[in-house]
This record gives C-alpha cells, sequence and structure tokens, in this order.
C-alpha cells in the first residue's frame, strides 16, 4: 500500500504520470494486481460519492467536496505484463506502445516479474522509467546476477527496493543494494568493506563503526516493523504440542538405527558428516508418517481407513486436533515441508470428509491463484489449506484462516 501511495502522490502532487515499473516474484504478482485494483476501485468510489454529494446540495459544500476529492487522488492505470510470448508481444505492441508520448499514453504503472524481465528486456529498454519498484529485492544481492545486470541497464529516475529478508550482516550484499540505489556514492565494494571491517576483535570499535554505518544507511533505508504497520493484529500465540509415536513407528525408527549404526557409532571411518544427515532425513520420514517408506501400507486394507491415523502418533494428534477446531469454526493452513506428506493428508481429508485446497510446488501459477481465491472467498466452504513451505514461502495471501499447524516444525528451524 506505500509503494502505491508514492505512485498516486508523484501523479496527484509532483504531476508525474509514470511511467512507472514494477518487478515482482511470480509468486507475488497477483498480489500486487489485487492491491494496485482494489485501491483504484476505492477513489473511483469516493470520487463518484462526491459527485453525488456536490450535486445534491448547496455550493459550499461542493467547494468543501471538491477539495477533498482532490486529496483523494488519482487512479493508476496498471498494466500486467506477463503470459506466453505471444501474448507479451501483444501486450508490448497494443498496450505499452514503446515510443509513444506522454500525453497520449494510456497506462501509468507495469507490473512484471524478474523471468519476464529477463526475457523481454528489451522492450523494457525502450522507457524512460520514472519509479522502479522491485519486491523481494534481496535479489539484488548478487550483483552478478542475470537479473541484477539486467536491472541495472534500465533508464530510471527513482529506485525502491522492497524486502523483508535480512542480508545476514553481509557487508558486500549490502553494498550491493547500496550500490544499485546510488551507485555514486557506494561506487567501490572495495573500498567500502575497508570503510566498515568489522572483523576486529575490539568490541568498542566494532561498536563505534556499526554505529557510523547505521548513520550512513539512515537516509536510504526505512525500517517498518510488523507493529508498526498494522496494529489491529492480534497478538500470536505459539503452542508446541508433542507427542509419542505408534507401534509401527517405534519399529521403524528401531530398524533405521540399527541397520546404520556402524555410520553412528563412526566404525570402520563411515561416520562421515553427509552420511549421518541421510539417517536424520530418514528419521524425520518416519517422524512425519511410516507410509514414507515403501513396503510399509498395508495394501489390502482400505486405502482410506482409520489405519492412516492409528499408525502414525503425529496423525492421532492431528486427527483430534483439526475435529475439533472444525466443530468450533476455526479454519486452518497445515504446513509441511515434504509433498509426500501432502498426499497422505489428502487422503485423510478425503477420510474424514474435510473440504480442503491444496498447493505445493508443482502447482502451475493459474491453479494456485485459483485455489487462494477459492480458499479466501466470502462464505468460503474450504476448512483446511494444505501446502508445502517451498510454495507457502512468498505470495500466500491466505488471510482468512485464523489457525496455522506446522506438522513437522523441527524441519523450520
Amino acid at each position: 500500500m506505500q509503494s502505491i501511495s508514492i505512485l498516486v502522490y508523484m501523479m496527484q502532487f509532483k504531476g508525474d504520470n509514470g511511467p512507472h515499473l514494477i518487478i515482482v516474484p511470480k509468486s507475488t504478482l497477483s498480489n500486487w494486481m489485487n492491491e494496485l485494483a482494489r485501491w483504484g476501485k476505492l477513489f473511483d468510489l469516493i470520487r463518484n460519492s462526491i459527485s453525488l454529494l456536490s450535486q445534491a446540495y448547496n455550493s459550499n459544500l461542493t467547494r468543501h467536496l471538491i477539495s477533498f476529492s482532490i486529496h483523494v487522488g488519482p487512479t493508476l492505470t496498471t498494466v500486467k505484463f506477463h503470459g506466453t510470448k505471444d501474448e507479451r508481444l501483444d501486450i508490448a505492441t497494443n498496450v505499452l506502445q514503446p515510443g509513444q508520448k506522454d500525453e497520449e499514453r494510456e497506462w501509468n504503472v507495469v507490473v512484471t516479474t524478474y523471468e519476464i524481465l529477463n526475457l523481454d528486456r528489451n522492450v523494457f529498454n525502450k522507457f524512460a522509467w520514472s519509479y522502479l519498484i522491485i519486491d523481494e529485492a534481496h535479489r539484488l544481492k548478487n550483483e552478478a546476477s542475470q537479473f541484477s545486470r539486467v536491472v541495472r541497464t534500465l533508464e530510471t529516475r527513482f529506485r525502491l527496493l522492497l524486502t523483508g529478508t535480512p542480508l545476514q550482516n553481509n557487508l558486500h550484499e549490502l553494498w550491493a543494494l547500496l550500490n544499485f540505489l546510488v551507485p555514486d556514492v557506494f561506487a567501490s565494494a572495495e573500498q567500502f568493506d575497508e570503510w566498515f571491517n568489522l572483523d576486529i576483535d575490539d568490541a568498542d570499535e566494532k561498536n563505534k563503526l556499526i554505529s557510523q554505518l547505521h548513520k550512513i544507511l539512515r537516509p536510504f533505508m526505512l525500517r517498518r516493523l510488523k507493529v508498526d504497520v498494522e496494529k489491529s493484529l492480534p497478538p500470536k500465540r505459539e503452542t508446541i504440542l508433542f507427542t509419542g509415536m505408534s507401534a509401527m513407528q517405534k519399529k521403524l525408527y528401531k530398524d533405521i538405527l540399527m541397520r546404520d549404526m556402524d555410520t553412528l557409532t563412526g566404525k570402520g571411518g563411515s561416520g562421515s558428516r553427509t552420511a549421518v544427515l541421510n539417517i536424520v532425513m530418514q528419521l524425520r520420514k518416519c517422524a512425519g508418517h511410516p507410509y514414507l517408506f515403501p513396503g510399509i501400507e498395508d495394501r489390502s486394507l482400505d486405502p482410506l481407513g482409520e489405519h492412516l491415523v492409528k499408525n502414525c502418533g503425529k496423525m492421532v494428534l492431528l486427527d483430534k486436533l483439526l475435529v475439533r477446531l472444525q466443530e468450533r469454526g476455526h479454519r486452518v493452513l497445515l504446513f509441511t515441508q515434504m509433498t509426500r506428506i501432502l498426499d497422505i493428508m489428502e487422503d485423510y481429508m478425503h477420510m474424514r470428509g474435510f473440504q480442503y485446497c491444496r498447493i505445493d510446488g508443482n502447482t502451475s501459477y493459474e491453479d494456485r491463484e485459483e485455489r487462494i481465491d477459492s480458499y479466501n472467498k466470502p462464505n468460503s466452504e474450504k476448512f483446511c489449506f494444505i501446502l508445502s513451505t517451498r510454495a507457502g514461502g512468498l505470495g500466500i495471501n491466505l488471510q482468512t484462516a485464523d489457525i496455522v499447524i506446522l506438522y513437522d516444525s523441527g524441519m523450520y528451524m
């Protein structure tokens, strides 16, 4: 919203109608388009209401309404530059129309993705952009990446980087972002590293350097916390639930340990780090569900039978929890890192008759957006949204849920 407000401010008070370019991850493209459309509709609604009121009441009130209307701000006309090669060519030729005069242009903002920018760089290089906004801008921390090289070729007046990802105290990554924003000031990575060499033992000197770094960054960085942006959010409550394993899991867990005992004890030089990590992954799979291992499930039983729950300690607890949450009218997001566990969860949802949606790393963009909309729509009957952490890392807006369950939370640490 703040980024959109900047563009509206530039149009209303600076007479800057663009063109503006917003570059986003593919997973957040629909969110950006929805927000731009929503605020455009809001401004239009306010203007229409003002127009009706001004016609119905006296001229004195009309003057105040017109004054208020000016401060409401204009509507941004947005173009989504995405799709197949032929679709993008059609948009570039018939909508964007490079070389068109500013006063003849019917749009103000283009929203596209990293990948499309790399593919159609020649189209974007035909415009002199006013504002360039990059979402998830930590993608620029590697100045040698293809995206970083391409985006640096764009002609822009103003640049705004949005990121919620910390830079992990890496000065070179920080320099890469600052160099993109103001290359005249932060021209040399070597000089920047020399200025702020934190690899020293003197604690006082290190704190002094950090303080100087903060002062230099202050004009270029606006840091906002979630509690500052959205004060109406209820406090987050985290509950950690512990449960034991089923008899089948205990036997399988023991078999894995006994089979690889030499690796675990380091006998014969077989205890390499990689080998131990492989064993840990097998144990995690066992804790997730024993049916992740081939040959464990009894295929003579009903695929949607109670054995799906009873043979896994986590599923026994999850079953009790979900049944209770549905009875109380809650709506749930269920995360797991393993796509195969999502397959088991789907069988469970069918078994219990729960309405659900699913996305994972293989879900297409169109299906992903359709399922998110289906879950979020008013009076949706979808009780649970199951998703992998890989698919849910970016661009997921499932604000209608009030409960989040991390099925394998130990893997998030």
